[in-house]
């Protein structure tokens, strides 16, 4: 059976589902990296590993995640969950164990710390001021 899991694609989907562009993955790759290379990897069928490594650390996002991630089997075994539980029961109990939304959250929390350090970090500049002015 041919492999349907493009590895370039999901690279894009993470990278985008965390609302990073591509620029800010190049920076953070290094100073060998930049946007066009990015968007010729994202077209990528098979990345190499040491590269899907580097964008593992970068995106905190598991090497699997870009090597199995299948959309069209994701959609399959959604849509067939919801047809059975809908055939059986009206009542279709969610649970939130999305790893995508795990991922997002902890993005989310990382720069409401960093937000925080930065507000933290003006009042005590704001203090230093005050102090050398007296």
């Amino acid at each position: 059976m041919e492999q349907k899991i493009h590895q370039g694609r999901n690279v894009k989907r993470f990278r985008e589902m965390l609302n990073i562009k591509q620029e800010a993955l190049a920076y953070d790759l290094g100073e060998d990296w930049n946007q066009k290379k990015i968007s010729m990897l994202e077209q990528k069928d098979v990345i190499e590993n040491n590269i899907l490594n580097q964008i593992s650390a970068v995106l905190k996002i598991p090497v699997e995640a870009f090597q199995n991630f299948d959309e069209e089997q994701a959609v399959n075994l959604i849509s067939c969950n919801f047809s059975d539980n809908a055939m059986f029961n009206n009542k279709i109990e969610v649970f939130n164990n999305n790893p995508i939304e795990e991922i997002k959250k902890l993005h989310e929390e990382k720069i409401a710390l960093y937000e925080r350090m930065l507000k933290e970090k003006d009042e005590m500049m704001a203090r230093l001021e005050k102090l050398i002015n007296k």
